[in-house]
């Protein structure tokens, strides 16, 4: 997550909370060296007389006391908003402005010589902020499988050739909306679990759905040469697989 930070907000971040690390200490706070060097050297002391009782008491007692002044430092709570704010920020971001993922395929970039498997180009990749699309243009399908954490995903399957037999999205999401265009000649099989959010498949009202899983699927799937099984988990967010 701090990669994507520009370096110079990073800076001011950093700078800010030693600002604050100072004042808690110099003014409201005199006595937080004293208790991280009391807590430390309880640890010290718990992991040198360790076999014993004494040590293993002394041992989490330092931990426990640790980690009881880091919780209730100003400066921690500082820097538990930034992070909070961050996350906000970028979750708004993503909403307005998901990013096109287009896979380049490479031809002849197997090594069929030296392994034996062949290692495929993959059309999404894990991300926990920015949404993804497929691209616009023809693109080569390869199975999808995918953790998401706070953004959306939309799949269109009519720009690709799926083929005969099951192609597999798989989907697992904290916080974000799914959508699957399919076309009309493929058959779908959804298998959908979610916490809180909105369901609509084909012509299906939309839903609202509590800790549910659904499971649809279509007539012909069974049968049918291409088909394409659909299995997405969510906290909160909306599922809308619909005919293209």
């Amino acid at each position: 997550m701090l990669r994507n930070i520009k370096s110079d907000y990073l800076n001011w971040i950093i700078l800010i909370g030693i600002l604050l690390l100072l004042l808690e200490v110099l003014f409201f706070n005199g006595g937080l060296i004293v208790t991280f060097v009391l807590s430390i050297g309880f640890i010290y002391l718990g992991r040198k007389w360790k076999p014993r009782f004494v040590g293993k008491a002394f041992f989490w007692i330092g931990w426990i006391w640790l980690i009881g002044t880091v919780l209730n430092m100003m400066t921690f709570r500082y820097f538990l908003c930034v992070v909070l704010l961050y996350i906000i920020v970028q979750f708004f971001q993503s909403q307005k402005q998901p990013k096109v993922i287009k896979p380049v395929i490479l031809e002849g970039n197997f090594k069929a010589e030296s392994e034996p498997y062949l290692k495929r180009q993959k059309i999404f990749e894990n991300k926990f902020f920015t949404s993804q699309q497929t691209p616009e243009h023809v693109y080569e399908w390869n199975d999808v499988n995918i953790q998401v954490g706070i953004a959306n995903t939309v799949i269109d399957l009519s720009d690709t050739v799926l083929p005969k037999g099951e192609a597999i999205i798989a989907i697992r999401n904290l916080v974000g909306n799914v959508q699957i265009l399919v076309p009309y000649e493929v058959e779908v099989h959804i298998n959908h679990s979610i916490m809180a959010g909105t369901v609509a498949v084909f012509q299906e009202q939309e839903q609202r759905v509590i800790n549910e899983t659904i499971v649809y699927e279509t007539a012909e799937y069974e049968s049918a040469e291409q088909k394409v099984k659909l299995i997405t988990a969510s906290i909160t967010g909306k599922l809308e697989v619909k005919r293209v």
